[in-house]
């Protein structure tokens, strides 16, 4: 494929923007669906003007259905992509697999990329989407140039990355910190973004440890040849997106970095910005001291006296521009926009470059001392350096081809489309020139305006050369039009036929740890799960027995050919049960003889997701940590594959590649570090190990009780990541095999909805 620029459109003022200023593609979310779910979003008529627009300048239009759906809001994606057919879309971004499976099933012609929720992070997961039929993956943000090139060298597919926006600290898609603690989803659109909070230590220091600096590639966008290279943005304006678009077109275009462009990019917005680790491994990735827009640095104070701010800027400053300043002890830069200003003790409109100016501070303001940075967070002159066209609404819509009938005869005249038939009464008489009355006819219903019709084939009868009034024509052709039905599309979900379930589930446990498993008489545990690592668990794997041990994957492995000889090793030793919480593990284990599970990780919420697991291979699959009672019930009930439910678990509110230690990665161990942090009265636990960063709640979900209304197939006590002692162990065991609640234990969403 040609590189290509793909921007983001939260409106369609913004696509307007973005296909002015030279995207080649654009990407847009529908009113339900979207992972920016509280973005404008398009309905389906923007979605037909934009698409239509588009296409007319030769772009292309890609839709967001990257959410997780749960079983009752399946009938309601059908809507979501009748839009996109209707449209003419150019492809679907997706991250439920379920919607994966309705598209390749029902909507054939629609393309699938695979969203970034998907937390494709190595070949090995993006060969394995390819092979469910993903003709684009979109590359987790955290991969460097040289992991980005061999993936789209040797993946098949093509291959989308980010270069410039908001970063997530955690792998998109395996974040649960937002659903669990508040229930707002990211994986539903709803993120309220708690990873950008305050944390306190146990040592009393304070930091924004996980507000992430935003992404920002600039010219190193030119080492990434052949991809599609996305700008975040769905909830930014049309200005910011005119500006970023222009910005990126330019240095593809030859021209390197414009500076100016840069600087009015950074006034609309921008946080501190960083290349993560795309040039390898990068700590310098977080903001600790402040979160939100800065602007543009233009200056530092000179001094503040008597509620005047002094100062020399660098840049030209406008009455009603907006500035900026970082203050101690505040979250957020403390601004203002420019009401008064002084320029040799004179008040004036306009502040000139190198000139100082003394500027009148509000009431209030904080104590700002001499030397802070100031930042133009809002500029006047930048507003409007952005104007874009625009066609007028409804002038590139889709329309459906008209066949239209008109019969002319002396006291009357029809005229009929698709079973609709208009007539007017009349008394006509011969035409002074016949040839005449066929063109008026013709020019009368070639006017289809901005009716969704185009006329395709015009009979007209008319043995006795009658003439017809124009006037008489039109007002026939707008009736019919209007009386017309569009054309629709139907389809349906594919068919899934559940399986019978199990009246008592069986009793699995997992762990990375198996000695905290000492005190449990096995003999009451059907299945033990192990979490493999690359550092070996072969004695512990010996004091097990083999038939009742599944081997699991992690959810994230930037290396996954490291794990190749291990997995061979122990297929051989007869290990044939085996657990994986990405699919990238598909790519990695036979395809036959092995019984296979699907992970929490995997997201499971429809049946349709569940039957495509199994298409792929998976014996049963586990309900998510983050779905509520309510829709656990409903899957249950519709699921082809036994179920799997983690009645106790300490699921990872995210997962990083970015790391929390402040030490030199040259002089770093790599071995696991504990440490606790704590915000809004929540204490967290941060487990560091081997350059990744993994982040719990230091109270587990736990759903022994719920269990039974459930009903799963298998119930299971998860101890993974944090430490557990033999008796604690026991002690839970005990209360999961008994049904009795666990004091102190989170319900997540199990009732508060998601």
């Amino acid at each position: 494929m040609k590189t290509e620029l793909l921007a983001p459109a939260g409106d369609i003022e913004a696509g307007y923007a973005a296909l002015y200023y030279g995207a080649d593609a654009v990407y847009l979310g529908l009113q339900k669906f979207s992972a920016r779910a509280t973005a404008a979003n398009f309905d389906e008529e923007s979605l037909n003007d934009f698409t239509g627009y588009a296409h007319a300048l030769g772009r292309q239009v890609y839709v967001t259905v990257n959410t997780l759906l749960q079983t009752a809001e399946m009938p309601d994606l059908l809507n979501t992509l009748n839009a996109c057919v209707t449209a003419g879309v150019d492809a679907v971004i997706v991250q439920d697999l379920g919607v994966a499976r309705v598209i390749k099933e029902s909507y054939p012609e629609l393309v699938l990329h695979a969203s970034t929720q998907m937390a494709v992070h190595n070949l090995a997961g993006a060969l394995a989407l390819k092979e469910i039929g993903f003709e684009r993956v979109v590359l987790a943000r955290e991969l460097t140039f040289e992991e980005i090139r061999q993936i789209k060298e040797k993946a098949g597919v093509e291959i989308e990355v980010f270069v410039h926006g908001a970063l997530c600290y955690s792998y998109s898609g395996l974040c649960l910190f937002s659903s669990l603690t508040t229930g707002k989803s990211a994986n539903r659109g709803k993120c309220l973004y708690p990873c950008r909070a305050c944390f306190k230590d146990d040592a009393g220091r304070q930091a924004h440890l996980f507000s992430m600096k935003d992404l920002a590639l600039s010219e190193d966008v030119l080492k990434m040849p052949g991809v599609s290279l996305k700008i975040e943005g769905r909830k930014k304006n049309a200005l910011y997106v005119a500006a970023v678009t222009d910005y990126y077109r330019t240095i593809l275009d030859g021209k390197g970095v414009d500076p100016l462009k840069e600087e009015r990019l950074k006034q609309i917005f921008a946080r501190p910005w960083t290349k993560l680790h795309t040039n390898g491994k990068n700590k310098n990735v977080t903001d600790p001291d402040f979160v939100g827009h800065r602007g543009l640095p233009v200056g530092k104070v000179d001094s503040v006296v008597k509620g005047v701010l002094t100062f020399k800027p660098t840049h030209a400053l406008e009455r009603y521009d907006g500035i900026q300043m970082d203050v101690p002890g505040q979250e957020k830069p403390y601004g203002f926009s420019l009401e008064k200003m002084r320029v040799q003790g004179r008040f004036v409109f306009k502040a000139e470059a190198g000139r100082r100016v003394e500027i009148i501070l509000p009431p209030n303001a904080p104590f700002i001392r001499p030397g802070t940075p100031v930042y133009l967070a809002s500029s006047s002159a930048v507003k409007g350096a952005y104007p874009y066209e625009k066609p007028k609404p409804g002038s590139y819509a889709p329309r459906q081809p008209a066949d239209v009938s008109v019969r002319i005869e002396t006291h009357k005249i029809t005229v009929s489309a698709k079973d609709v038939s208009v007539e007017r009464a009349g008394l006509f008489e011969a035409a002074h020139a016949p040839e005449k009355v066929s063109q008026a006819v013709r020019k009368a219903f070639e006017k289809t305006g901005y009716t969704p019709f185009v006329l395709r084939d015009l009979t007209i009868h008319n043995p006795a050369g009658l003439f017809v009034p124009a006037s008489l024509l039109n007002d026939m052709r707008r009736s019919l039009y209007a009386q017309m039905p569009v054309d629709t599309i139907t389809r349906t979900l594919p068919e899934v036929t559940p399986i019978q379930h199990a009246k008592t589930p069986r009793v699995s446990v997992k762990t990375d740890d198996a000695a905290c498993l000492a005190l449990l008489d096995l003999n009451r545990i059907d299945e033990v799960i192990i979490m493999l690592s690359l550092n070996g668990e072969d004695a512990a794997l010996r004091q097990l027995p083999r038939n009742k041990v599944r081997l699991a994957l992690p959810a994230v492995c930037r290396h996954p050919a490291a794990f190749e000889k291990r997995i061979q090793s122990l297929l051989a030793q007869g290990y044939k049960k085996w657990e994986i919480g990405h699919v990238w593990g598909l790519s990695v284990l036979p395809r036959k003889g092995i019984d296979l599970s699907f992970d929490s990780s995997i997201y499971m919420m429809n049946p349709q997701a569940v039957e495509m697991a199994k298409k792929m291979g998976a014996s049963r699959v586990t309900f998510s940590a983050e779905d509520t009672l309510e829709n656990m019930k409903l899957l249950v009930q519709s699921s082809p594959l036994p179920m799997v439910l983690p009645v106790y678990t300490d699921p990872p509110l995210f997962i990083s590649a970015n790391c929390v230690r402040e030490n030199d990665c040259r002089a770093c161990d790599h071995q696991p570090r504990q440490s606790y942090i704590h915000a809004n009265g929540q204490t967290y636990l941060i487990l560091s190990q081997d350059c990744q960063t993994t982040v719990y709640a230091d109270k587990p979900l736990s759903f022994i009780e719920e269990a039974r209304d459930i009903h799963p197939d298998f119930i299971r006590a998860d101890f993974v990541g944090k430490t557990y002692t033999p008796a604690r162990v026991r002690e839970i065991m005990t209360a999961v095999l008994s049904g009795q609640s666990l004091p102190g234990a989170m319900k997540g969403n199990l009732t508060r909805g998601l």
